[in-house]
């Protein structure tokens, strides 16, 4: 049938012209030199005598694979003897009054005790300050505080935490060692650490809205994106907001009217410190209930 086609498409149904000629490869058998292949054949007796004392090799993977599995258990066992060994109240560096010693954390590591003394004896008279160093005097990044008065202690506990020094915010707490039964430091499995062997981190809570979800309630005329910008209790602003959505009449939205809103004061004795205002949380001594 395609003869019956102009010249034009004919072209296009010519036969290729045929594949040159390549030499293999390969050489004969009889001019090959070097290693030859072979079948398995002439292994099979082999296979009949096999040493039961032969051990296999082991591939990269799993050398590193029990590498660390013994790594982790030297380190588990070195952990339960010290976790054996551990008894706070017969360390020789320990001294004073337990429930008159405040811990402090997250210090920064070029900060001396004339500093820490200069920033906590305004509470009360301090006793007894010692900052925790290693072998070669480095700082390790936290200290002990002992007052003379329980209530002095109770006041830096309450208003010292999150004060910045040296461009860190420290943390304030009770001694745990001595007051808390079966308490066991950091470096142990214990402490309130999120990170290394501390307890695990807690997941974070849902948003309760979108910041899209929130735009849109403003653009319509809802009053504040959040739940707490002038919309319930305690936080609306004037004109009859609504519980749930803040700002009905005359000025109820985000920025309508700010005296009802709470204002964030340090308790800080001192007016520079750059401190965390409005924690809201109670900064009792009860140990057992805090954590």
């Amino acid at each position: 049938m395609t003869d019956k086609l102009p010249p034009n498409l004919l072209k296009l149904f010519a036969p290729r012209p045929p594949l040159p000629y390549a030499p293999p490869l390969d050489k004969e058998p009889g001019k090959r030199t070097g290693a030859r292949i072979t079948g398995i054949a002439d292994y099979l007796p082999m296979l009949k005598n096999y040493d039961p004392d032969y051990v296999p090799w082991k591939t990269l993977e799993e050398k590193r694979k029990e590498r660390a599995e013994n790594k982790k258990k030297q380190a588990d066992e070195r952990l339960e003897a010290a976790i054996a060994t551990y008894d706070p109240e017969k360390d020789e560096k320990v001294q004073g009054n337990p429930f008159n010693t405040l811990f402090i954390g997250r210090l920064s590591y070029d900060l001396q005790e004339d500093d820490l003394m200069r920033e906590f004896e305004q509470y009360g008279p301090v006793k007894h300050l010692r900052l925790v160093r290693t072998a070669d005097g480095k700082s390790r990044g936290y200290a002990f505080i002992e007052y003379e008065r329980e209530k002095d202690m109770r006041a830096a506990y309450k208003d010292a935490d999150g004060l910045k020094m040296l461009g860190r915010r420290i943390l304030v707490d009770v001694e745990r060692g001595r007051t808390v039964k079966g308490w066991k430091p950091r470096r142990l499995g214990g402490g309130l650490g999120n990170v290394r062997n501390g307890a695990p981190e807690k997941p974070a809570a849902p948003e309760r809205y979108s910041s899209s979800y929130s735009n849109d309630r403003r653009d319509r005329g809802y009053g504040g994106g959040s739940r707490y910008d002038g919309g319930y209790r305690g936080y609306s602003g004037g004109g009859g907001g609504s519980r749930g959505y803040g700002g009905g009449g005359g000025g109820g939205g985000r920025y309508g009217d700010d005296r009802r809103r709470p204002r964030m004061r340090s308790r800080s004795p001192r007016g520079y410190r750059d401190r965390y205002g409005g924690r809201g949380r109670d900064r009792s001594r009860d140990r057992s209930r805090r954590y």
